[in-house]
């Protein structure tokens, strides 16, 4: 029962706490929107049957078969993603702006030398990257909470023999976890008379990082009505969390606490491999239809972790004082397998004026795994977690394209992504399970001669259910109040191309 109802904590609790290799890096690394150039983000990244641009590389590479000539491409992005919490009916909210370079690329368009434009037309070959996720985010929540603290659940593990350098050792040593006498029961000043607490909370956490894939692309133009195309894919991960939890007795509650701050840190570094293969085929001029199958991609991960507390309380003379602490420095490297992919998209071209695209994405993410421990660790017990708290999803594009002057385009675009969490999990509602992300965009294309500009603008409304600190692993049914996040990011891209 206990590791149940630990479990059972842990999973509703995944995004906010870190902690060490489970179900979250699953997650987080298996879990991504293509970021590539301005005209593809303008129309949803429906580019699975369409072609013709290096994002298409990483949803459908046969749409690199659709280039008649070399191109080269480059995507600076600026963007802001904000976040507003409610938590005890206390109301925050924190920003943060980002630039990259989304999408870098070259493509060579070789003729064969077949006059009679029938079978092999063209042999492509492309290289470059796209990103395909962003970290950067801040985070903030707060309020003052009469029910818990962040000390039950260290009280908790501690009775129960979890004992973490990491955790439980910072609190003692900060002189804010206390043992009975004569007994295992572990216990803290905030609860030590059953009725203090009341102290004001808040959390804040920052998030850096992103995921590039690097792509090596072939593709084949046969009859200008059959493209064929493969890839090998390369994805540097570099991600980077930092947060701090702070709790003060701002109502002078408490005569032996007045306040703690505890900080954690997260680093993960790493590379993966992957492959795709995918076909377009134009049964008339106005219908492409595609398909396209991603292998998993197969990464090799190295975490970084550490913790710090500090407190401003009483030691065992009953003496207030400043007391800090620090865990050991953690780095542990394991491999992760992400769920394989599959894309069936449709495209329909309208008088040579515009055209209309639709991409379905289906991915399982409860078939996510970790593997291979430094230590040897096999992640069994997580990999089950991970199939029973994650489903398979269908991944939503949709867009289109106006072409309102000869050189003038007009686009649009939307895309949903459902929640990855089962409704239920070892019997448990899970919060997050209706929790989706929606993704607005539009856009215009400039083109004169061997020169083209695109821009492109994006709005992702996404939101998310986590506690600041997990359940003492006994008494999960006295669950922390979770706080409501709301992230909002505005997004614009511009893409500067040359033909040739």
């Amino acid at each position: 029962m206990k590791r149940l109802t630990t479990l059972i904590a842990a999973i509703m609790l995944v995004p906010f706490f870190v902690q060490a290799q489970d179900l979250a890096d699953a997650l987080r690394y298996s879990e991504f929107q293509v970021q590539g150039t301005a005209r593809a983000g303008a129309m949803g990244n429906a580019f699975g049957a369409l072609g013709g641009d290096f994002t298409s590389v990483s949803i459908n590479p046969a749409g690199l078969g659709l280039y008649r000539a070399d191109e080269l491409v480059l995507t600076p992005t600026f963007g802001q993603s904000k976040v507003e919490s409610s938590y005890f009916g206390n109301t925050m909210n924190d920003s943060k702006y980002n630039f990259s370079l989304n999408n870098l690329s070259y493509v060579s368009a070789i003729q064969t030398g077949n006059q009679s434009e029938t079978g092999l037309v063209n042999l492509n070959v492309g290289i470059g990257y796209n990103r395909v996720k962003d970290f950067n985010n801040n985070m903030l929540a707060g309020a003052t909470n009469p029910d818990g603290s962040f000390l039950d659940y260290m009280a908790d593990n501690a009775t129960v023999g979890n004992w973490s350098d990491f955790y439980e050792q910072l609190a003692w040593d900060t002189y804010l976890l206390w043992k009975e006498d004569n007994s295992d029961v572990y216990w803290h000043d905030l609860d030590s008379e059953g009725a203090n607490y009341g102290q004001s909370q808040r959390k804040s956490i920052t998030k850096q990082g992103y995921m590039n894939e690097y792509s090596l692309a072939l593709g084949m133009n046969f009859n200008h009505k059959l493209y064929l195309g493969a890839s090998i894919g390369i994805v540097d991960v570099f991600y980077k969390e930092t947060s701090e939890l702070l709790e003060w007795d701002e109502q002078n509650r408490s005569e032996f606490f007045n306040e703690m701050q505890f900080d954690s840190y997260l680093r993960t570094s790493g590379t993966g491999y992957n492959g795709k293969i995918g076909v377009i085929f134009k049964p008339i001029n106005e219908i492409r239809l595609g398909a396209s199958v991603h292998t998993p991609t197969f990464y090799n991960l190295h975490d970084v972790f550490e913790t710090s507390m500090y407190s401003n309380a009483a030691d065992e003379e009953g003496v207030m004082g400043n007391f800090e602490a620090q865990s050991p420095y953690s780095e542990y490297d394991y491999d992760l397998e992400s769920p394989l992919r599959a894309t069936l998209s449709g495209a329909f071209v309208i008088a040579k004026k515009g055209l209309l695209s639709i991409d379905y994405e289906f991915v399982d993410y409860a078939s996510a795994n970790l593997r291979r421990g430094g230590d040897g660790y096999q992640f069994v017990d997580e990999n089950d977690e991970i199939s029973e708290v994650y489903r398979s999803v269908g991944n939503l594009r949709v867009g289109g394209e106006l072409l309102a002057t000869s050189s003038v385009s007009l686009r649009a675009g939307f895309e949903y992504y459902p929640s990855a969490y089962n409704e239920n999990a070892f019997g448990v509602s899970q919060p997050n399970a209706d929790v989706n992300t929606n993704i607005y965009s539009a856009g215009l294309g400039y083109r004169s001669g061997g020169f083209f500009f695109d821009l492109a603008y994006r709005y992702t409304d996404t939101g998310n259910y986590d506690s600041l600190y997990p359940a003492p692993p006994t008494d999960f049914y006295n669950m922390p109040e979770m706080a409501h996040f709301n992230t909002t990011k505005n997004n614009v891209r511009f893409t500067f191309g040359f033909k040739f």
